[in-house]
């Protein structure tokens, strides 16, 4: 029996270009945790703890101590291939996602590597690439503009989700009306507040970009106010994606039958490929539609989001959000992604397809 003999939690930074702003936080380097798990076949497989204080709670150094104090010393000894007993032990203590998903992912490139077989066929094999969805922060309008066009040119993307939730809600329609304007119907558009309005103010601008064809609306305002939520769901003509606020299956449950949403967005980042799958069998028998979000992820996480996406129907029907580390000055990887006419492919090697660049890791760790 091939068996789980260590995981490790590595620390590491890697600066950004810029600052990535929006309306629940601003980002300004990659303070993200490499997880490491080793099987007794001698096996690595590896995943990315990201961690997002302002949504998630978790810290780099939470990350770290939960997993070296908890969650390793539960899963050590078990069978690589015994999932449900690995999240059901993982599952004994509350919150900790990113943690959770890190090992969860890391152990599913360890499960790829043993059996030589790419992680996307073992979850569904539907597709080899996904169209690519490129987020765009706060900023002034001809930036914002500017930074899309270049996406179109360099990388083909024609799929942009804008940042909203600041005030006065003028400051975000005005991104957006120029953004439709510049790009006609060349480009598909969707907005994600962070829950930076009120249920009122996210309904003003709303009806404001009426006109503007937008795809999505994701989590305008907090889904706590919950007859606020429930009220605007009902004012926006358009899919209303529930992110931050159904992040595990009862959660969307909750927020699908409640009204408070009528979309989910996946994110294996949060819920790993094990729980994603989960969500995402969920989301068809209720027939809402799925995107796959991002995290503000490495390229180690975007190949993560893609692996997952591409290998299922429902989750390659709409663009992911795959680009965000072309925001990063550096990355991990010892093969980068690249993004060509608007899609991100998977790799085809076993596992994951990826490795780690054992002397960039060295480089940026921060626990040496």
């Amino acid at each position: 029996m091939t068996t789980i003999t260590s995981i490790e939690a590595i620390p590491y930074a890697i600066d950004y270009l810029k600052p990535l702003k929006f309306a629940s936080g601003e980002v300004h380097a990659a303070t993200h945790v490499l997880v490491r798990v080793t099987t007794s076949d001698g096996v690595v497989g590896i995943g990315d703890a990201v961690p997002r204080p302002f949504t998630y709670g978790e810290t780099q150094d939470g990350i770290i101590a939960v997993i070296e104090k908890i969650f390793a010393p539960a899963l050590i000894g078990t069978s690589l291939f015994a999932r449900e007993l690995h999240a059901a032990r993982m599952e004994r203590t509350v919150g900790n996602p990113a943690a959770k998903s890190s090992i969860d992912i890391a152990i599913w490139d360890a499960i790829g590597h043993t059996l030589q077989t790419n992680v996307s066929d073992l979850l569904g094999g539907y597709a080899d690439s996904m169209r690519v969805s490129h987020m765009l922060g706060f900023d002034e309008p001809a930036a914002m503009v500017a930074e899309a066009q270049k996406m179109r040119d360099l990388y083909g993307i024609s799929t942009f989700k804008v940042k909203v939730g600041r005030h006065p809600v003028e400051l975000d329609v005005d991104v957006v009306r120029a953004l439709r304007e510049h790009f006609g119907s060349e480009i598909t558009l969707y907005v994600d507040g962070n829950r930076g309005w009120s249920a009122a103010e996210s309904a003003r601008a709303w009806r404001m970009m009426q006109d503007l064809d937008l795809a999505f609306a994701e989590e305008l305002n907090p889904a706590d106010d919950v007859l606020g939520r429930r009220w605007l769901v009902g004012q926006v003509d358009a899919p209303y994606i529930a992110d931050e606020s159904a992040t595990t299956p009862a959660e969307i449950t909750r927020e699908l039958l409640g009204g408070s949403a009528t979309a989910i967005s996946i994110k294996t980042a949060r819920t790993g490929f094990t729980s994603s799958q989960r969500c995402l069998h969920l989301a068809e028998g209720l027939g809402v539609e799925v995107v796959m979000g991002n995290q503000i992820d490495t390229q180690l996480g975007s190949i993560a989001t893609v692996t997952f996406g591409a290998a299922h129907r429902l989750t390659s029907r709409h663009a992911g959000e795959l680009s965000n580390f072309l925001d990063m000055s550096d990355d991990l990887l010892t093969e980068p992604l690249q993004i060509q006419g608007g899609e991100l492919p998977i790799r085809k090697g076993p596992g994951l397809g990826v490795e780690i660049d054992t002397d960039k890791l060295n480089h940026y760790r921060t626990d040496k």
